[in-house]
């Protein structure tokens, strides 16, 4: 997700209370820089501030919501006149928070809306004896608890919503880091390696040589 916030202080903490919460965070400063990085790497949710510098929000949501396959919005501005919050739904903001506002609110928001612009997500996934609950942040395997870092249950929740289909290495990056972390890692290999060893037997997470990850059924052999 993209954050777009002018004020370095308030930015640097929904940076760290965001990633505390286990999503992979870009922040931008003004409108410029959050659609240069929106151009190049597809977001579920921008967290736009109204009130930026040069390019006011509303241009950057206008710009943001015709993109193919838009992110969802939510707008953040110290206004609270019931014409401002009008205003920004009206141009297609999927959601309005005024400041100050209290970090869980804003977190339970992100994922009310769903990794996707086009999906909302069950609170709770389940595949085989499997279950991810999204809002707790806990899984559980056959009943029992997995204690898993934050980028394991980001990599797991990504690969359960993928229902099968594979998930590239890229994709995990983009979507459970942040920009700043290395194409060429191995983060994610190992990742993958030290969620196998939680999740434990029969294996769920098939590895497709060349392409990436995807989920596996008790009725299929890797």
């Amino acid at each position: 997700m993209l954050v777009v916030e002018d004020e370095v202080s308030l930015a640097d903490v929904l940076g760290r209370g965001l990633r505390k919460a286990g999503l992979a965070v870009d922040l931008a400063s003004d409108g410029e820089v959050a659609l240069a990085k929106a151009s190049v790497t597809s977001y579920d949710v921008v967290v736009l501030d109204r009130q930026l510098p040069g390019l006011h929000g509303d241009e950057v949501c206008r710009t943001l919501i015709a993109l193919d396959g838009p992110p969802r919005v939510i707008m953040l501005t110290a206004a609270d006149a019931v014409h401002d919050k009008v205003r920004g739904l009206s141009i297609g903001a999927d959601d309005y928070l005024t400041k100050p506002f209290d970090m869980a609110e804003l977190i339970a928001r992100i994922r009310a809306l769903g990794r996707r612009p086009s999906l909302v997500l069950p609170p709770v996934l389940q595949v085989e004896d499997l279950t991810v609950d999204l809002a707790r942040r806990r899984a559980t395997r056959a009943g029992r608890e997995l204690a898993l870092t934050r980028k394991e249950f980001g990599v797991l929740e990504v690969i359960m919503e993928g229902d099968g289909r594979v998930v590239s290495a890229e994709d995990l990056l983009e979507h459970v880091w942040d920009e700043e972390a290395d194409p060429f890692t191995n983060a994610v290999r190992i990742t993958i390696m030290t969620l196998r060893r939680k999740l434990g037997e029969p294996p769920l997470i098939e590895t497709v040589v060349g392409s990436g990850y995807r989920l596996m059924r008790a009725n299929e052999t890797p």
